[in-house]
């Protein structure tokens, strides 16, 4: 049997596993029964009413192939990316990153900025049936806040109510607060507990109602959900982790949507399913060390500094010299648009900050500052050094390779400058990082992320977000301005001028010490006649950001 033959038919065998595993599933009447799952029937009536007796069946039930199950179901303690699908929150934002009621039928913040006002709808309720109350939401902003997690209420005082007015207290100005306020999922006070992870109580358009560890996990319709129904009542997200996998389950049919690759998009088309292709801020981009080679090492033991990448000149060539678009077409297929930030898009992105593809321009930065080729190696050379630096990326990830490759190519040809691809274990690039180029990736529907990753304060620490060691005084106090306004529309000024205020900032017509390559296109294979609703910009990531707004699905 021949290789390829062989892999058809460990993905069949895969794929024939998978799905007998939902068929059983949904037989399950007890957790004892079936350990690690919780239990599912589907509805009696299979969606009909009595009156439509033998009329065509409606399709109500969805399945997806998703490339991961979670673990833990707690959006206090770990699980963040789909809380909106289980739970709700205060606040939202819609598509247009804008805020609107949740729980809360309205917000208002003191003209101090430290003090919140959220106004509790009656009537809400628990999957259990249980009411939503005020006590509720303060358990779960104080839990989330003790838990340490990624939800930042570092600079939340305290939190109380009266009655149904809750009020927060800040200990500092925070203008994204209300972004975290967002991923705060609530939880019943009364149900919380060690086993909350695998058997939560939903306040959300959804509830889950099975979950089979690393298999896949079934979420119900919540019928005490306060707000309209979704518009498809079961939906199962079966983990399907290889590409492979997820293409032969939509050649045979098995499943309605599931992720796919600007690779095997551009190889492939499947009847009676469409490729949608979801706008993103996700991002990827150089972190150029910013600083000289420093003769002491970092607290981590760390070399920090490059006597190549430090110099603006060689960073501005680079920048201005690169084919973002040729980029997209030779990495992704096209699958992908030029990037100038790590917010484009976004209502705080300043569209100042885009730079052209300027070939001519790169080249005369390098020929005034003495890089030349005086050997005819191709490569340029200054003082007796070569125009030479690596380029790492994370081994494994066939994107970010992709990406390294047509870069360095293409600024050989163009540039004279050789940049060496390496790929590197994660465990290993953090030695490397502070001192060597490096393709990494953003993109988040929070400012926030702008600050981590240009504040002098965060400048060399170990969170991957500025390990080029940037600091700027100008662009510390745009930022500071940023996160000190009272709202996040009074904001958007301060973030703009981070980026470029005429004369400096973050962006490549600035300081110029990340430069952005390209917002890869996230990309699903849909089957005909399901309407995924109005998506936001996808953040990092294909996963997740394609169901946050999941309730809005239907059958046309």
């Amino acid at each position: 049997m021949k290789a390829s033959t062989k892999k058809t038919a460990a993905v069949l065998l895969t794929l024939a596993m998978l799905f007998s595993i939902a068929a059983c599933g949904n037989t399950a009447k007890n957790p004892a029964e079936n350990p690690g799952t919780l239990s599912a029937s589907a509805p009696e009536n299979n969606g009909k009413t009595p009156e439509q007796g033998n009329a065509p069946e409606v399709k109500d039930e969805l399945v997806i192939g998703f490339n991961s199950v979670p673990s833990n179901y707690d959006p206090l303690n770990g699980f963040y990316n789909g809380v909106q699908i289980l739970y709700s929150a205060l606040v939202q934002t819609n598509a247009d990153m804008e805020i609107v009621s949740d729980l809360a039928t309205d917000y208002t913040v003191n003209e101090d900025a430290l003090t919140y006002t959220f106004i509790l709808r009656d009537g809400a309720e628990f999957s259990d049936g249980t009411a939503i109350t005020a006590e509720d939401v303060i358990f779960s902003f104080e839990t989330a806040k003790g838990n340490a997690s990624s939800l930042d209420l570092s600079k939340m005082e305290s939190i109380s109510a009266n009655g149904n007015e809750i009020t927060i207290r800040l200990n500092k100005p925070d203008s994204t607060f209300i972004l975290t306020v967002c991923n705060v999922g609530i939880v019943p006070k009364a149900s919380y507990g060690e086993d909350f992870a695998l058997n939560p109580i939903s306040s959300g358009p959804y509830k889950l109602v099975q979950y089979d560890v690393d298999q896949q996990f079934i979420l119900e319709a919540n019928e005490h959900y306060y707000g309209a129904a979704p518009g498809i009542s079961r939906v199962v997200f079966v983990k399907m982790a290889d590409q492979d996998t997820r293409l032969m389950a939509v050649q045979s049919g098995q499943v309605d949507v599931t992720l796919t690759s600007a690779v095997v998009a551009a190889n492939n088309s499947v009847n009676g399913y469409y490729l949608l292709e979801e706008e993103t801020v996700d991002n990827f981009g150089i972190a150029m060390p910013y600083t000289e080679r420093q003769a002491e090492k970092n607290e981590y033991g760390y070399a920090v500094g490059n006597d190549f990448t430090c110099d603006i000149t060689i960073r501005k060539a680079l920048a201005y010299g690169l084919d973002r678009q040729r980029v997209c077409e030779e990495a992704l297929n096209g699958y992908g648009v030029p990037a100038y930030s790590e917010n484009d898009g976004m209502p705080w992105y300043n569209p100042e900050s885009e730079i052209e593809f300027d070939l001519a321009y790169a080249q005369s930065l390098l020929d005034d500052a003495g890089w030349v080729d005086t050997d005819g190696d191709g490569i340029r050379e200054k003082n007796g050094v070569k125009a030479s630096t690596t380029l790492l990326y994370s081994a494994g990830d066939d994107v970010r390779q992709a990406i390294a490759m047509a870069v360095s190519n293409q600024i050989l040809e163009n540039l004279g400058i050789e940049m060496t691809v390496e790929g590197v274990g994660w465990q290993d690039l953090p030695a490397r990082m502070y001192s060597e180029p490096l393709i990494l990736a953003w993109g988040s529907s929070n400012p926030k992320t702008s600050y981590m990753l240009y504040h002098s304060s965060n400048a060399g620490k170990e969170d991957w977000y500025n390990p080029e060691n940037f600091t700027n005084e100008a662009v510390d106090g745009y930022l500071d301005a940023a996160i000190g306004a009272r709202t996040l529309e009074e904001a958007i000024p301060y973030w703009q001028k981070a980026q470029w205020d005429g004369e400096t900032g973050t962006s490549m017509r600035g300081e110029c010490a990340y430069i952005f390559i390209l917002n890869k296109t996230h990309l699903y294979w849909v089957r005909e006649g399901l309407d995924t609703g109005t998506q936001k910009i996808h953040a990092h990531g294909d996963a997740w950001p394609l169901v946050q707004n999941l309730a809005q699905w239907k059958w046309n």
